[in-house]
């Protein structure tokens, strides 16, 4: 078991690292030229195409069109790899050259296996045709012009007719760019191979999810509601992240279409707790119990807040959840089985298939393993797995509560007194823990558990009365947005443990200079803060956080190695000018914190109400 929960961590870190997926890249290197009309050429497409990876700041980030490209850029062949990347901010370009050499018109797609991609534009420029085709998740589904999941870009050449393709590519999740050039009939096969499997599979999930309502609806045993319950989520979730639907049910809802994800896997993660809980018997109190109710409030909590955090912040925080949660019921299945509870054998038989099929899976939906459409057939394979293996669990758990019955109803006037009381120290202690979640929830919604700062809520409550108060009684109001200098660089070389203490650091800095009743500094994002100073004008804000910027540049941080690490921070500051509105005001603060970046760093930027940006 300890080397299990080793290779889970070990996975999950890699995960998280944002280590870069291995490509060859060789700079400068052409695109060699595709003959679309040979099958193994076809086959070999990866190895004709050359990419080019634009972050923030390089002139082709900003391009929206290959004619804004510059001429001097340096495309990277792709050597036959699938282009694969984790999260990142950058635009991708893809270039791909195709010629025609046989004597007759021929017709294929470009087929882009992934559908989670928030913006793809095609460019085709022919000898006789210039088309150009917008789409991804970011714009309505019937923008792909084919009613498909997957992206399709039609491929006309004439006899002897060269074409080249471009593609720009920007998402705010991992990237799995898979392209492969198909014939009409080898599309039409492989879809009707996909609808099959997907049919066998959603269609049996759906009748095992019914079952259990239905039993649940005749028997009232709270586990049969939470197993339809979960593998209606689960069934939803693979439904969301193979595209269908958003092909299906929100083909117009842009914005919920990346929502839907990080949201529907904390949902199963909250239908994996409760079901967990009930199928195991597990006894209140313990400390299984504790863990499993907290798991249930965070997942909880994190559907609440995933329509507030930007997606690809809240598909890392759910998906790390939803790991934990499955490697815990893992655990405590594990646990109940070494108890003597017969039917977690097969609970942890059935945990284990989906432990490692979630891993694979998400280490190829976050860019780290390529061929995302095997990895996801794997997934398929084991839900369906373990959902057969839980059923059965079920069915043994049935026979064991059947046993159970008969001996209780031998012994039930004798133990009646005893069970009420039972049952009455059990609502007891609920309540307790339920009250002390209350306590601790309410405690948790204003202040960020790791620097002692409030929070983003806090901020948002407390902006607009800031700002309602400054326009009634005329006494100024500033707001200071201050973000870590080169942060990222400090979690890839030390750790995120390290990238904590730099946290916590730097909201001791913010403590020492925000002294003031009134003032108040929160942590509203990694290594974003902000200062509301109220009754202080620009120029003292400036001077505040001036001090802040000083004092951060002096004060070391040591390493675990004795090595002393020295922080910069910038600062952008902004003012409530006559009329302004707190969304004006935030705006212009972020506007400044930019500015501060974009001019070197470790400094501070003030932009008032009458500069236009």
């Amino acid at each position: 078991m300890q080397l299990y929960l080793r290779i889970f961590i070990t996975l999950t870190a890699l995960a998280l690292a944002g280590a870069s997926p291995a490509l060859g890249a060789h700079p400068g290197t052409p695109c060699p030229t595709l003959d679309a009309s040979t099958a193994h050429q076809r086959a070999t497409l990866m190895d004709h195409v050359c990419f080019h990876v634009a972050a923030p700041g390089n002139p082709a980030h900003q391009a929206k069109a290959p004619a804004e490209l510059p001429t001097t850029l340096n495309w990277q062949a792709a050597e036959g790899h699938d282009l694969v990347f984790s999260h990142t901010d950058s635009v991708y370009w893809v270039h791909l050259h195709l010629t025609n050499a046989s004597d007759r018109v021929g017709f294929w797609y470009l087929k882009l296996n992934y559908p989670l991609l928030d913006d793809v534009t095609f460019w085709q420029d022919g000898t006789s045709t210039s088309t150009t085709l917008a789409t991804g998740d970011q714009h309505a589904f019937l923008s792909r012009g084919i009613d498909y999941r997957y992206f399709l870009l039609p491929v006309t050449l004439g006899a002897g007719e060269r074409q080249e393709i471009t593609l720009r590519i920007r998402s705010s999740g991992a990237l799995n760019v898979p392209l492969s050039l198909e014939t009409p009939g080898t599309v039409i096969a492989e879809s009707n191979h996909l609808t099959l499997t997907h049919g066998l599979f959603y269609g049996a999930l759906l009748v095992f999810a019914v079952f259990n309502l239905l039993l649940f609806i005749s028997s009232g045993t709270a586990y049969y509601f939470h197993n339809a319950f979960y593998m209606a989520s689960m069934g939803m979730f693979l439904f969301s992240m193979g595209g269908f639907a958003n092909q299906y049910f929100w083909p117009d809802s842009t914005g919920f279409a990346n929502t839907s994800i990080p949201l529907l896997i904390a949902l199963c993660s909250l239908a994996m707790t409760l079901f967990g809980r009930s199928f195991l018997e597990v006894s209140p109190g313990t400390l299984s119990a504790t863990t499993l109710t907290a798991f249930g409030w965070v997942s909880a909590g994190l559907l609440a807040i995933t329509f507030l955090l930007p997606y690809n912040k809240s598909i890392l925080l759910n998906t790390l959840l939803a790991m934990t949660v499955i490697s815990c019921l893992f655990v405590i299945g594990l646990s109940r089985w070494r108890q003597g509870y017969a039917p977690a054998l097969w609970y942890v038989l059935a945990w284990s298939v989906m432990l490692v099929g979630s891993l694979i899976y998400s280490l190829a939906a976050f860019g780290y393993l390529t061929d995302f459409l095997a990895r996801e057939f794997f997934m398929l394979i084991a839900i369906g797995a373990q959902v057969i293996l839980l059923n059965y669990a079920m069915v043994q758990r049935w026979r064991l509560l059947n046993q159970k019955l008969l001996h209780v109803e031998h012994n039930a006037r004798s133990e009646l007194e005893l069970k009420v009381q039972e049952r009455t120290a059990q609502l007891r202690n609920t309540m307790e823990e339920l009250e002390k979640a209350n306590r601790k929830l309410a405690t948790m919604s204003l202040n960020d558990a790791l620097t002692g700062l409030y929070n983003r809520r806090h901020l948002d409550n407390m902006l607009p009365e800031l700002c309602a108060e400054s326009r009634r009684t005329g006494q100024p109001l500033t707001l200071a947005l201050v973000d870590a200098d080169h942060f990222k660089s400090i979690n890839d070389n030390w750790g995120h443990g390290f990238g904590d203490l730099c946290l916590q650091r730097i909201a001791d800095v913010l403590s020492r200079h925000v002294k003031r009743p009134r003032d108040i500094a929160i942590r509203f994002g990694g290594e974003e803060f902000a200062l509301l100073l109220p009754g202080t004008n620009r120029d003292g804000a400036y001077r505040v956080c001036q001090h802040i910027l000083d004092d951060m540049q002096h004060t070391p941080i040591r390493t675990s190695d004795g090595t002393d690490v020295t922080l910069t921070l910038s600062a952008g500051v902004a003012a409530l000018a006559p009329g302004d509105h707190e969304q004006a005001l935030f705006q212009r603060a972020d506007d400044a914190l930019y500015r501060a970046k974009a001019s070197g760093r470790n400094q501070v930027a003030i932009i008032d109400a009458d500069i236009v940006q």
